[in-house]
């Protein structure tokens, strides 16, 4: 028994040992990651956060279409951070978070605004369709054609991180196709931003404050997933 007991210290200690200085530096590294995208995204997107918990959504759409543009640099500045991240496990968040916003910031609001434009259209379409018998057939077939539109932005988004030099038809023919081939992970997307979007109503702080950046990598790895088909090493994007 006595020799058991001693044979078992050694397991005892190690079990016991500190964890190395690497540990500690990955985990002090991705806290960083953590908070301090979260804090850039709060500081990029003030204006859509304050109209979403001081106004009525039914009353106040439009400055919402309008804040919700202006925020899509903010989206794209995240998902520069995180695959900054991943190629160096670089944690220089807030220079690589406002370089990203400026580097993209003209496309992102493009794309920002032709989702917006979309959604726009859609609803209209269903509200003037609504009661009669076209609107109970071309609802489902309006709501499919926004689920395309709000996947191929997201993947153009993170394609325009990961290939800056495609051109953007390039990126938006890849982005439609493969969000249509790859469907099931496109609804893992969505059910992600639901997540987030549904905690955000809860606990608008601890969503934006903790989840935001977590619950977005993990949308902004699904999506890079997604593209990896084309994503060589080469001058742009091709189908």
């Amino acid at each position: 028994m006595a020799g058991t007991g001693r044979g078992g210290q050694p397991a005892r200690r190690r079990l016991l040992r500190m964890p190395s200085a690497d540990t500690w530096e990955t985990v002090i590294g991705v806290g960083y990651l953590v908070l301090g995208t979260n804090a850039m995204l709060l500081l990029a997107t003030i204006p859509l956060l304050v109209l979403l918990v001081s106004t009525d959504p039914v009353t106040s759409w439009p400055a919402l279409l309008g804040a919700g543009v202006l925020a899509t640099p903010a989206l794209t500045a995240a998902f520069a951070v995180f695959t900054h991240y991943s190629t160096t496990r670089g944690t220089e968040v807030i220079r690589t978070f406002w370089r990203s916003w400026a580097r993209h910031l003209r496309r992102s609001l493009g794309l920002g605004l032709g989702l917006s434009l979309t959604a726009v259209v859609l609803v209209v379409d269903v509200l003037a369709l609504w009661g009669s018998p076209w609107g109970a057939v071309l609802t489902p077939f309006f709501v499919v054609l926004f689920a395309l539109a709000a996947s191929t932005a997201l993947l153009a988004l993170v394609a325009t991180v990961e290939r800056p030099d495609a051109r953007l038809r390039d990126v938006l023919r890849a982005s439609l196709y493969l969000g249509v081939r790859r469907w099931y992970l496109t609804l893992a997307s969505f059910a992600v931003f639901a997540l987030l979007g549904g905690l955000f109503v809860i606990h608008p702080a601890l969503a934006v404050g903790l989840a935001a950046a977590p619950l977005l990598y993990v949308t902004w790895g699904n999506s890079r997933y997604t593209l990896k088909p084309v994503l060589p090493t080469g001058s742009s994007i091709h189908v």
